[in-house]
């Protein structure tokens, strides 16, 4: 059993790594995505008919340990129950009709190869999550799902609204991170060494005595909730899946009509004991799933374009399975979750022939054509909304049409005052900035003169010089190398505010800094070769299209973005889990604007790199 979940683990890396070998040939493409996808189903099968004929037991597997020192370990764990036997089925039937249809549907695109790369990606980020021991290894697979998903939103990425969509999408993700990375982290404060799903049940098996107090529980479950929202488009994070459809028709339906868009409801699954312990975070539950159902279904009537009606309508399902989780009703959203995603598959499949159709029934007619209803319907009761008031219902109108004001909501109370706090932050002068920093550095040792004492408090103005940097990058706007330095400022100064909470931490830094120092250098050499040609009048923010006429380039940029935000390539990575750990066992304080620190410089970099890598060639579309 434990070969046949890492086959089906790592059947998807193996092809996003032939194809990426491989030349860029449209039919050896193909054969390698199908033998890969045929593979990789033959072993989710066989490991259902495994689990199945075990009697349906729960089955845990750690591979290996990745890193370990003192009371510090990170195992690799992969767990297989009903759960991921549900979901691993959908996803191998749903990617190898993505597959087979994308042979013929994206015939002749000029991103071919680029195409299949991302949804092998996907895959593989999906499996992970899906087959992940604990919330670490969870957290590593939700990385590699929204870096997939940014990079399809944008494959268009002449066009500049896909682009601009792509990050509104990755901004959601990432902002919601901090309800994951959070939430790792307390896992750890609150459970130790038991944070295992396989073990959560037992944890929370004798209600009299819970694994820890009811504040921490509901601080926990809150931040679980805020990470699934975010994923699956729920109250009020609504707004940013229809505006996802703007990448090819499959992608939208592996992704935003199918699999990406249940990963909440799959995060509230696994980690069901801990938000169900209390009634309070059921409530929030069921009021978030009710909340959008009603928004939701409210704006699907006034969109004008088919993607966006079925956008709305998974959403709207996915709220439904919010509120039947609050219930405890886990076997019913396994069923709806398995007849929506299969729905929405085959609606966004369908829709471009369906337009085409209609479109030529609409040129063939010799008068005006309209759709109307089937007239064997009119027994049935009027519509609701026709009942109310006409300015009730033209406020309703305006209201679907607004998509009920939450992106501008989201917008100015979290993108916007970053980005204002950045720029004033930008705009001060720098030795305002160095004497301020000396000023609190004074009074720190004045006020504890015990040096080991006053070294530890030293890490408060530090950390807020890290945040300060991370907001400095986000509220840069035509110096991208500056955006890079301070995303590294950021990083660095989070690793020696950790030292100063810890002395003890320089390995630990060491390993984090190892991802951070080498991944700066290359983006600001690479950054350096990319605008050294550029008009001085020209703004550097805007589209550049180097992945078009600077290729190579355009890669090298990709690859120190992903290990400076520590995706899960680079050491960075397993840094920043590390540097979280030092914080829950010395000053847990110093969660949080790490946190924010590594959330905030993600969308830094995305932003650059967005800018000076898509675009359409010898065409500049200045952005906003």
């Amino acid at each position: 059993m434990n070969g046949l979940m890492l086959a089906s683990l790592l059947l998807p890396l193996l092809g996003f790594w032939l194809i990426f070998l491989s030349p860029n040939n449209e039919k050896k493409i193909a054969a390698i995505s199908f033998w890969c996808s045929h593979a990789m189903g033959l072993a989710i099968v066989s490991l259902i008919i495994l689990w199945a004929t075990n009697g349906f037991a729960s089955h845990e597997f750690e591979w290996f340990t990745l890193y370990t020192d003192d009371d510090y370990t990170f195992p690799v764990l992969l767990y297989f129950d009903r759960v991921s036997a549900v979901y691993l089925g959908c996803v191998w039937a749903i990617f190898s009709i993505i597959v087979k249809y994308c042979r013929y549907y994206l015939h002749r695109e000029a991103g071919y190869k680029r195409f299949f790369l991302t949804i092998f990606s996907f895959v593989f980020g999906l499996n992970i999550v899906i087959l992940s021991g604990s919330i670490d290894i969870l957290f590593a697979g939700w990385e590699i799902v929204g870096m997939s998903s940014f990079l399809l939103i944008a494959f268009y990425r002449h066009r500049v609204q896909p682009v601009r969509n792509s990050l509104r999408a990755y901004a959601v993700y990432r902002f919601c991170d901090i309800g994951l990375l959070l939430g790792s982290w307390m896992s750890h404060l609150l459970f130790h060494e038991s944070q295992h799903f396989s073990q959560l049940a037992n944890l929370f098996e004798h209600t009299s005595f819970p694994p820890a107090g009811y504040g921490s529980l509901l601080l926990l479950s809150s931040l679980i909730i805020i990470a699934a929202s975010g994923k699956s488009a729920q109250f009020p994070f609504c707004f940013w899946l229809p505006r996802a459809m703007e990448g090819p028709t499959p992608s939208s339906a592996i992704f935003y009509g199918a699999l990406s868009v249940h990963l909440g409801v799959f995060l509230l699954l696994r980690t069901d004991p801990i938000w169900t312990y209390h009634y309070l975070t059921r409530f929030i539950v069921f009021l978030i799933g009710l909340l959008t159902v009603l928004v939701a279904s409210l704006s699907e009537k006034t969109q004008s374009n088919i993607k966006g009606q079925i956008a709305y309508a998974s959403i709207t399902q996915v709220g439904f399975m919010f509120i039947e989780l609050s219930l405890g009703l886990d076997t019913l959203v396994l069923i709806h979750f398995l007849g929506n995603a299969f729905l929405r598959c085959y609606q966004l499949l369908v829709s471009p022939s369906i337009v085409a159709h209609l479109l030529r029934v609409e040129g063939n007619a010799d008068t005006d054509f309209f759709i109307k209803s089937d007239t064997k319907f009119a027994f049935l009761p009027v519509s609701i909304r026709n009942t109310l008031p006409e300015v009730l219902q033209n406020t309703l109108y305006v209201f679907s049409l607004q998509e009920g004001n939450l992106e501008l909501l989201i917008r100015t109370f979290i993108w916007e005052s970053l980005k204002r706090t950045g720029i004033a932050i930008n705009n001060t002068h720098a030795w305002i900035k160095v004497l301020y920093g000396l000023a609190v550095i004074g009074i720190i040792l004045v006020a504890f003169e015990d040096i080991g004492i006053a070294e530890k408090y030293l890490s408060i103005p530090i950390s807020m010089g890290m945040v300060f940097a991370s907001l400095s990058a986000f509220g840069q706007t035509n110096k991208p190398i500056s955006v890079w330095t301070g995303i590294a400022v950021s990083s660095i100064l989070a690793g020696i505010a950790v030292l100063f909470l810890n002395p003890l931490a320089k390995s630990d830094v060491a390993i984090f800094l190892s991802g951070i120092i080498p991944a700066w250098l290359l983006g600001i050499a690479v950054l350096f070769k990319m605008i050294k040609n550029q008009d001085p009048t020209e703004s550097l923010f805007t589209y550049q299209a180097m992945a078009e006429t600077h290729p190579k380039l355009s890669s090298l940029l990709f690859l120190s973005f992903l290990c400076l935000v520590g995706f899960p390539i680079s050491p960075a990575f397993l840094g920043e889990d590390l540097l979280l750990s030092h914080a829950s066992s010395h000053d847990p304080w110093f969660a949080l604007p790490i946190t924010i620190a590594f959330i905030i410089n993600g969308i830094a970099g995305a932003r650059v790199f967005q800018r000076l890598c898509m675009g359409r060639p010898n065409e500049i579309n200045t952005a906003s």
